[in-house]
């Protein structure tokens, strides 16, 4: 099969045309720094620790984040989702605190954990628990009321009905909640160090604004969109693996 070409000739395309845009003078270089200014800067900070020390704390936020959020939400959503009596106490509760935005709670973050990890880890777990639980929700509602009949017929206890028949139909959803919360992880870990100053990507765009050179601050932001990139294809490569025996992986077309 041959490889598609279009989505590199898009990039360079896009990167040949912001070169060329502060170059003709149609935007001034101090606003829009020339890609080759950016990537000079990039490479230059890419020899420093601090540079690297930056991506760690900020992958770190976010991956031990996104995993207390899914071990919250799968363990939550799957025992409030299987027990309705339960769930119906609670849907109050959650519908009141599922629409507050997670940049709502930097005040609070800020109060209760100061400027550290925790703050960045409170607002990483608060936005991607939700969209891994309302996943669940719906994973474990979909279940095929026949498959989940037919293991009943065959004796199937409670905790086999879920080993068998409701964790693999619910798992597809689980995993796109997980795609999901991947991706608003990465923004609140960043938005969290913008903002509250906790160590890392975000942290360093803050410094790198107040200063004098504005390719810098173009080198960190576009470090965060190759992070974005990575994390995306990281999770996509993982949840095709999980799911290639679904039906929905295998029909898959390449985009």
């Amino acid at each position: 099969m041959r490889a598609d070409w279009r989505p590199v000739a898009g990039a360079l395309i896009a990167l040949a045309v912001w070169e060329a845009v502060p170059r003709a003078g149609l935007v001034s270089s101090t606003d829009l720094p020339p890609v080759s200014s950016v990537f000079r800067v990039l490479v230059r900070e890419a020899g420093t620790g601090e540079y690297w020390s930056a991506i760690g704390d900020t992958v770190w936020a976010w991956l031990l984040g996104l995993l207390i959020a899914a071990a919250a939400a799968i363990g939550l959503g799957f025992a409030l989702a299987l027990v309705p009596a339960v769930r119906a106490f609670t849907t109050s509760s959650v519908e009141f605190l599922r629409p507050i935005p997670s940049v709502a709670l930097i005040p609070l973050a800020v109060i209760v954990y100061g400027t550290g990890l925790g703050s960045t880890l409170l607002l990483v777990v608060y936005a991607a628990f939700w969209q891994i639980y309302v996943q669940v929700l719906a994973g474990v509602a979909d279940v095929d009321p026949v498959a989940d009949e037919t293991a009943r017929s065959f004796r199937f206890g409670r905790w086999g009905r879920i080993r068998h028949v409701t964790w693999p139909s619910a798992l597809p959803y689980v995993l796109t909640g997980v795609r999901l919360g991947a991706a608003v992880a990465l923004i609140l870990a960043v938005t969290a160090e913008l903002v509250i100053g906790a160590p890392g990507l975000g942290q360093q765009i803050a410094v790198a604004r107040s200063g004098t050179e504005p390719a810098l601050v173009y080198a960190l932001v576009f470090t965060t969109g190759v992070l974005g990139v990575l994390v995306n294809v990281g999770v996509r490569t993982g949840e095709r693996r999980l799911l290639c025996w679904h039906a929905s992986v295998r029909r898959e077309v390449p985009v």
